[in-house]
């Protein structure tokens, strides 16, 4: 049904405001999106094909905006929807060494 984030930069302790995401879906079509000031971006509104998706966050030009020097240029997140009818909320916690994510609720 959705697919939707949340970027949180745990260096700062404050939600990731700018950051641009690209959804890929299984026939390859992409949807872009920016993190909002809390962090989230939507980034599908209608029934999900079943199959592999691919989110990728431009974490660099976020850390620029911010003058902090990153290791990771961008982060990419893979995930398989088996349910197209679900809500999959995938989160992304980031520092300029580190990323972790995890399917949300």
């Amino acid at each position: 049904m959705s697919v939707s984030t949340h970027v949180l930069d745990t260096s700062r302790g404050l939600p990731a405001f700018g950051v641009n995401v690209l959804l890929t879906d299984p026939t390859g079509d992409t949807v872009a999106a920016i993190t909002d000031l809390d962090g989230r971006a939507r980034l599908a509104e209608t029934p999900l094909l079943v199959g592999n998706y691919q989110l990728v966050f431009a974490i660099a030009e976020y850390f620029a905006l911010t003058r902090t020097p990153t290791f990771y240029p961008e982060v990419t997140v893979a995930f398989t929807v088996t349910d197209g009818a679900a809500h999959h909320h995938v989160p992304l916690l980031i520092s300029p060494y580190a990323y972790s994510t995890y399917r949300g609720s």
